[in-house]
């Protein structure tokens, strides 16, 4: 079976395979935290090896430079699993635009001695402009949390949120997707390197790395999963 031709940016196809490549993205049959049972799952902390993480940073970076462009100052990973994503992000940046971005974390607990505070990397300062990183965002939880421990640090602009893989499907509590939600909430916007649209389109009865991830039976479980939790 031949590759078939997709109009989408070069980053992104390279992300689908990468995602394959890693074992992040697998097809199936899966139960969710939610309790969904979903056709596809993302698991973003197969992502381990130097290389691994230098390929991640990158595709996150291309990603906020498309969305965002270069008017930032800080990238803030909640943590834990942001941490890695901010740090990674940062060199990336600074490796493909030349422009150096400082990273930032919360801690989960206040540390009171040596390096104190609640904050782990660079400080925020009034004024900074503050992007968001996360793996993906199925209900906004992490952002609940940390948008107020953000904003009680300094008077920062949250210009928006990065994620890796947008699902498109309904939060738990409305019919908008979880980084709708976030933006009415927050009013900020939000954007994902990928969107499960992007991914099915690339996959959909072709062949990546010598095999058809989506073949006709697999289209027709995403399309079933989307017409029941897909987000207005």
């Amino acid at each position: 079976m031949k590759h078939r031709e997709v109009d989408m940016e070069q980053y992104k196809q390279e992300f689908i395979d990468f995602m394959i490549e890693c074992q992040v993205l697998k097809f199936g049959d899966f139960t969710l935290k939610s309790g969904r049972k979903s056709p596809f799952f993302m698991n973003a902390g197969a992502y381990v090896t130097g290389s691994q993480l230098g390929r991640l940073g990158e595709y996150y970076a291309k990603a906020i430079h498309d969305n965002f462009g270069d008017d930032f100052d800080v990238l803030f990973g909640p943590a834990y699993k942001g941490i890695p994503l901010g740090v990674a992000t940062a060199i990336a940046y600074s490796n493909l635009y030349g422009k150096e971005v400082r990273y930032c974390s919360n801690r989960k607990e206040v540390k009171d001695h040596g390096d104190t505070g609640i904050l782990l990397g660079s400080k925020l300062n009034d004024g900074d402009k503050v992007i968001m990183i996360e793996d993906v965002t199925t209900s906004g939880k992490s952002i609940e949390e940390t948008f107020p421990i953000i904003k009680a640090q300094a008077n920062v602009e949250i210009k928006g949120l990065i994620v890796s893989l947008n699902r498109m499907e309904k939060g738990l509590h409305s019919d908008s997707s979880a980084l709708d939600e976030i933006k009415s909430t927050y009013g900020f916007d939000t954007a994902a390197i990928v969107t499960m649209k992007e991914v099915t389109e690339y996959l959909y009865n072709t062949e990546r790395q010598g095999k058809v991830w989506i073949d006709d039976e697999l289209k027709k479980a995403i399309d079933e999963y989307y017409a029941q939790y897909g987000a207005k």
